[in-house]
């Protein structure tokens, strides 16, 4: 699988990686050792992306990492045609390793591009405008001017970001959308104010769900659904319960998308 696109950010070589199961052992993946590693968030995103077969919805997976979110979109959508999006050239590498690895690269693409510049910096990607039927995102969490910056900078950058960027991801996600296709995002509860806000005009018909631990303790993660150019307004859903009640495990809604790649439904 080639890797195409202007390489963005400088790469740390060599990257010593682990080989992870995910979706019950139906997806592997090498990823860096050290540093930002995929986990339960790629998975839930990956989980919510809306599932439309026979149709080959074109899915657009933006910052990819290592290919957690898209290739799991992949792996659950049989013709599902996914692009990875990922400015770190050593985190693109091995997006493209693992899509080759899963038997996904036939249906899969990676572009080097950081998300918050300029399309036409890339012009794979701007070629692309406007042709998406569903762009997902799991930006990192975190502000530069915030805390202290980890020194990992595989890890710094999947963390944090400049204020404002979320925007840029917002922009971004919307000049790839098609009219009418769909952003989903997930994110911190306490991020839901510049999110929406971020959403704008660009996204309407909003559905948010708010992911708790536990009963009773407060939401962990929000996603963030909308439709391209969409004028419908906001409906928030049952909050939903990660974990059961004895604290072992996961509920069995939540154990099927993580064990044997279930959907995650954003409706009523």
């Amino acid at each position: 699988m080639a890797v195409s696109g202007p390489a963005e950010t400088p790469v740390v070589l060599p990257l010593e990686t682990t080989d992870d199961a995910f979706l019950g052992g139906a997806l592997r993946l090498l990823q860096p050792r050290h540093g930002y590693r995929a986990g339960l968030d790629a998975i839930l995103l990956a989980a919510a992306c809306p599932q439309v077969t026979g149709t080959a919805q074109r899915i657009l997976d933006c910052g990819a990492g290592v290919g957690a979110v898209g290739l799991a979109v992949a792996r659950r959508v049989g013709d599902a045609q996914v692009t990875l999006v990922e400015r770190d050239t050593g985190l693109a590498g091995l997006a493209a390793r693992n899509a080759i690895g899963n038997g996904l690269g036939d249906r899969c693409r990676v572009i080097v591009a950081d998300v918050a510049a300029p399309l036409s910096r890339t012009p794979d990607l701007a070629a692309l405008a406007g042709q998406f039927d569903h762009v997902l995102a799991n930006p990192p969490f975190h502000a530069h001017a915030r805390g202290t910056r980890p020194t990992d900078v595989h890890k710094d950058a999947s963390h944090a970001m400049p204020d404002g960027a979320l925007d840029d991801w917002l922009r971004f996600a919307a000049a790839l959308a098609r009219e009418g296709g769909t952003l989903t995002m997930i994110h911190r509860p306490d991020v839901l104010p510049d999110l929406l806000a971020a959403c704008g005009r660009r996204f309407g018909g909003l559905t948010l769900l708010s992911l708790h631990p536990r009963a009773g303790a407060p939401a962990s993660r929000v996603l963030v659904q909308g439709i391209r150019g969409s004028r419908a307004g906001l409906t928030i859903l049952a909050p939903r319960i990660l974990h059961a009640p004895d604290g072992h495990g996961f509920t069995p809604e939540f154990d099927a998308i993580l064990r044997a790649s279930a959907p995650l439904a954003l409706s009523v």
